[in-house]
């Protein structure tokens, strides 16, 4: 069994990040890309019916707009807009400001989240380019300054639908395990590497496994953290 190494003690964001080209070996660099244009345009074409239904039943259910755009980092950090279906309503107090997420995310909006169904939209940024079908998740902007120089890693090939990290706990694992799961398919990145972590992927939506982190509808956001990079158990 291999370990991931740590990378020095770099304070969060002090390591620059070089561009890279989509990687590792020919796969990465020559395959990758073309099979996530080819899968993700078939995939809109024959769940179009479902795309319609969905943001016909978002509309009614939780109001417009039906599509939830913000802004996200992608390969080598560079921003670009996520898409997803909305889950949440956007009811607020007696203030104007916003309830909080638990009292906003509806019964729809929770089977939308635990089957998945809210990520399909994703597959139009698959088709542009800004994600790939398998790979870390797109986190938010704001977590940039708080990456270490072992997290920052994650970023240098395209943010994926899916990903190692959520086929071994999702949100029910900790942000350091997250992140180092990132890492290790970075370091591993292979065509039987993504056909495994995609059949995974089917296998956890369907038991509904780690959707959200205990006691809250959505995970905890990311605050930063001691370590530069842990030693972490490659299960690959």
């Amino acid at each position: 069994m291999k370990l991931l190494k740590g990378f020095g003690d770099e304070m969060p964001g002090e390591a620059e990040l070089k561009p890279q080209k989509e990687k590792r070996g020919p796969y990465g660099r020559y395959f990758k890309r073309p099979l996530d244009f080819v899968l993700s345009l078939g995939a809109i074409i024959i769940l179009s019916p479902i795309l319609l239904l969905i943001a016909l039943l978002v509309r009614i259910k939780l109001g417009s707009p039906v599509i939830f755009k913000q802004q996200r980092p992608g390969m080598n950090e560079k921003i670009f807009t996520l898409y997803k279906f909305r889950t949440m309503t956007d009811e607020r107090d007696e203030k104007g400001e916003l309830l909080p997420d638990e009292m906003r995310l509806t019964d729809f909006g929770k089977f939308l989240r635990a089957s998945s169904l809210d990520e399909l939209p994703e597959l139009f940024n698959i088709l542009k380019g800004d994600m790939s079908i398998v790979g870390p998740r797109p986190l938010l902007i704001e977590y940039l300054p708080l990456y270490n120089a072992h997290q920052r890693r994650r970023h240098e090939v395209r943010p994926g639908l899916t990903g190692w990290a959520q086929v071994n706990g999702r949100n029910a694992i900790s942000w350091e395990e997250k992140f180092n799961y990132d890492v290790e398919y970075v370091d591993n990145l292979s065509f039987f590497l993504d056909v495994k972590i995609i059949f995974l992927t089917i296998m956890k939506v369907l038991q509904r496994e780690g959707i959200n982190q205990e006691g809250r509808a959505t995970m905890e956001p990311f605050r930063g953290s001691q370590q530069a990079g842990q030693l972490h158990e490659n299960k690959l």
